[in-house]
């Protein structure tokens, strides 16, 4: 039997090691209570903050790869450099830098350059003719275009992407609840394409919480529709939520967007209202993680590391196929839509993604020739043998168009992904056309079911979108899914989200009626941001999640 001997070094050491233990776990503790402070008070903190309590709480976003993040200063020039706001250098001085990333991507393409002529008027054409209703044959307005959107880029070198780096991975008290839109001639019923829920009837209500990110926290965010940052004095147009009457379109949470998108790739492809969205998309996606810009002139592309997400644009004034060269009687020079050929632009990058959003319509106001099996079948501002008879207007070419595209789209062999066509964005010319006094100055809240001001054009053009969708559907015969957001009537009630003059930072710039009455030059067609336009990716975001779950559910 052995006895306890106090020379026996085991027995003298138990109690050495219980007390390094209790010194050990103590001095951790100290440790995790520090540590966790430091964090709460860092972005690490307050992406978890923002996961508990939603994004419109966060400050700045997350930092990806050692990128600096510093939001616009209200008193300096807003300066971007890779993709983020730099204050230490003015205008002038980044200039000079030459940065290739942001010349190539958020300095914008030939597309974006400059809406204002020396009178700080809208670009166009001096005279527009008038459109004839294919029903009724009265004469209805073309919306005004900007010439921002001038695209020259569909010359660009169509070399494709490398396989490499740029592979594409596979309480408001101040008023009362304003009412929404009601079914219409040209509504569509989309109660009865999608049984779940009717998302395009409900009304617009006051959100005390505010929008999903300001207008000084996203460093792509194009002047012209940065409202706040142009002297917009109002700001409750930002404040509006859109509530559908048969259920709940939530707030949108960009980790929940982007754990639904992981792996995937969601392209935005058509005009500048496709940039518009395209951009509120990546705004509200900037406050909770800093994307890398891996874009180009062709194709602006985001892509966010935590779930591989890409976040594409690409321009595409029509949708189909363009020519400039002569054909027939049309000389060189005048733009050819051949209506009945897809844009081969971006048609060749369809197979790499999954979600696809398109925009279009407004540029069939703008001065073409309608080409259909390579016959000359009409034009716009343009019809200079009056001897021959023009079979095609534009609301006809528009149609036409719709279903050209959408029918590529749906029988497309390599193609199994979402197309979500956004319809018709309403204008408000309210009073006469961008060139004849229509004008949305003064607009600050929601209009009333009595204030919405009719709009033919509208309607027609609305009209002719779904024909077309409703005929391509027919012709699908891939696994691909094509749905119909119906935004058009929704936002005839948003006359007061629009940039109106508020479309510059120029002090100078006049934003009241003269003492005539005339109002100034205006931008009523795209969309202030923050503003309305984050609803139609609130919508994305439900649409593309219902029919994600709809396939796991058919799958299983």
């Amino acid at each position: 039997m052995s006895s306890f001997s106090p020379k026996d070094p085991s027995a003298l050491s138990y109690p050495k090691s219980l007390l390094s233990i209790v010194t050990t776990v103590g001095g951790l503790a100290v440790f995790l209570i520090l540590a966790s402070s430091f964090l709460v008070s860092q972005p690490i903190g307050a992406a978890v903050h923002e996961y508990f309590y939603g994004v419109h709480q966060l400050t700045r976003p997350n930092l990806l790869d050692g990128d600096r993040v510093k939001f616009a200063d209200p008193r300096r020039d807003n300066v971007v450099i890779n993709g983020t706001p730099n204050f230490n250098l003015t205008a002038k001085e980044n200039n000079e830098k030459g940065l290739k990333d942001e010349k190539d991507q958020t300095s914008k393409s030939q597309d974006e350059k400059k809406e204002l002529d020396s009178k700080g008027e809208l670009v166009e054409n001096s005279t527009q003719i008038p459109v004839l209703s294919e029903s009724n044959h009265s004469v209805v307005q073309p919306h005004p275009v900007s010439k921002q959107e001038d695209e020259k880029s569909n010359n660009v070198s169509s070399q494709k992407e490398s396989k490499n780096e740029g592979t594409l991975p596979s309480s408001d008290t101040h008023s009362e609840d304003v009412k929404s839109s009601s079914t219409g001639p040209n509504s569509v019923n989309q109660a009865k394409l999608d049984p779940e829920c009717d998302l395009y009837h409900g009304k617009w209500i006051s959100d005390p919480s505010g929008p999903l990110y300001r207008n000084d926290s996203c460093p792509v965010l194009t002047q012209m529709q940065n409202c706040q940052g142009n002297g917009r004095p109002d700001k409750d147009y930002e404040n509006w939520r859109w509530k559908p009457a048969q259920c709940e379109l939530p707030r949108f949470d960009p980790k929940k967007f982007l754990e639904l998108m992981r792996g995937k790739t969601l392209a935005f492809i058509g005009d500048s209202v496709a940039r518009n969205q395209m951009e509120s998309m990546l705004c509200i996606l900037w406050q909770y993680e800093v994307p890398k810009n891996r874009g180009n002139r062709r194709m602006q592309r985001y892509y966010f590391r935590s779930t591989s997400t890409m976040i594409v644009r690409i321009w595409s004034s029509w949708l189909v196929n363009q020519t400039s060269g002569p054909l027939d009687f049309a000389p060189a020079g005048v733009v050819k839509l051949h209506l009945d050929v897809p844009d081969d632009g971006f048609m060749q990058y369809i197979p790499q993604f999954d979600v696809v959003v398109l925009s279009s319509g407004h540029w069939f106001a703008k001065q073409s020739v309608y080409v259909l099996n390579n016959e000359i079948v009409g034009g716009q501002l343009w019809w200079p043998d009056k001897s021959r008879k023009m079979k095609v207007n534009n609301v006809e070419a528009f149609g036409i168009s719709v279903e050209t595209i959408l029918t590529a789209m749906a029988t497309h062999p390599n193609f199994s992904g979402v197309t979500i066509v956004r319809s018709f964005s309403p204008d408000h010319y309210e009073g006469g056309a961008w060139n004849t006094g229509g004008s949305c100055t003064g607009k600050v809240k929601p209009a009333e079911d009595g204030e919405l001001a009719e709009n033919g054009f509208t309607n027609i053009m609305h009209e002719k979108q779904f024909s077309g969708y409703t005929r391509a559907i027919k012709k699908r015969n891939n696994k691909s899914a094509l749905l119909f957001m119906d935004i058009t009537g929704v936002f005839a009630y948003r006359h007061d989200g629009h940039p109106g003059p508020y479309r510059s930072p120029d002090p100078n710039k006049i934003t009241k009626r003269g003492p005539d009455g005339k109002p100034p030059p205006q931008d009523c067609l795209h969309w202030c941001m923050p503003g309305p336009v984050d609803t139609w990716n609130e919508l994305v975001f439900d649409l593309v999640r219902r029919e994600f779950e709809r396939r796991q559910s058919n799958a299983s």
